[in-house]
């Protein structure tokens, strides 16, 4: 149902049970928010998700597409209450996408909450697969939902992208594994989420953990793009 959606405490209990039942276990280690909910103020989410926690139908609680003004709310309102707190956030983060680093990197790293990023390959423009005078390959993001990336088609972005190029030829890696390993160098960063359709889209993602990054070469490659 498109209509059934938000944070009120009646659709958070009745989402749990339908997310145990569909993965077929008793308990959720980890349950995220997905976004904030406008129409349903902080305190009463909480206030359920904490209910999932005392049950012990949940380990733990987390947010998804949340800024730092969210986090300082929240985490007020569980202290103050007594409630469990988010113990993770998840955003976006990557090369092109650094908002983050604006305020809820540095939050989370201040108050011990784990920092999970997605997309962390920007729907696929860090692997190289989209080049200034190329079609879009079939069955891309660019042609099943561009409306996220359109603003990075712009000339400075492909320059950044050729830079990247360069700078992972040099170590005699792919692109994605050299975009994955600026992240996992961060060391606020606690994990990176990846999305593989078929095994050989792991290989990125494994070759990243054996490629350590110094802080220089981390600034380096961030400075390439705009």
């Amino acid at each position: 149902d498109p209509a059934d959606r938000g944070l009120a405490p009646d659709r958070v209990r009745r989402q749990i049970r339908g997310s145990l039942e569909r993965l077929g276990v008793e308990r959720i280690a980890l349950y995220l928010i997905h976004e904030p909910d406008p129409r349903t103020a902080p305190a009463e989410t909480l206030r359920a998700l904490d209910g999932l926690v005392r049950d012990d139908l949940v380990g733990a609680i987390g947010a998804s597409n949340v800024d730092r003004a969210y986090l300082e709310e929240a985490l007020e309102i569980s202290r103050r209450e007594g409630l469990a707190r988010f113990e993770c956030v998840q955003n976006s983060y990557s090369l092109l996408d650094r908002e983050v680093e604006t305020g809820v990197l540095s939050f989370c790293a201040e108050h011990g909450v784990a920092f999970t990023a997605f997309s962390p390959l920007a729907g696929g423009w860090l692997t190289g697969k989209y080049g200034r005078d190329r079609r879009f390959p079939a069955g891309s993001r660019m042609t099943l939902r561009p409306e996220p990336y359109a603003h990075l088609r712009a000339d400075a972005v492909y320059e950044a992208l050729d830079e990247l190029a360069r700078a992972a030829a040099e170590r005699a890696v792919d692109m994605a594994t050299l975009a994955l390993a600026w992240l996992l160098s961060h060391p606020d960063v606690t994990a990176v989420v990846v999305g593989p359709r078929r095994p050989a889209h792991l290989e990125p993602a494994l070759a990243a953990l054996g490629l350590p990054l110094s802080n220089g070469e981390r600034d380096a490659l961030a400075s390439l793009f705009p």
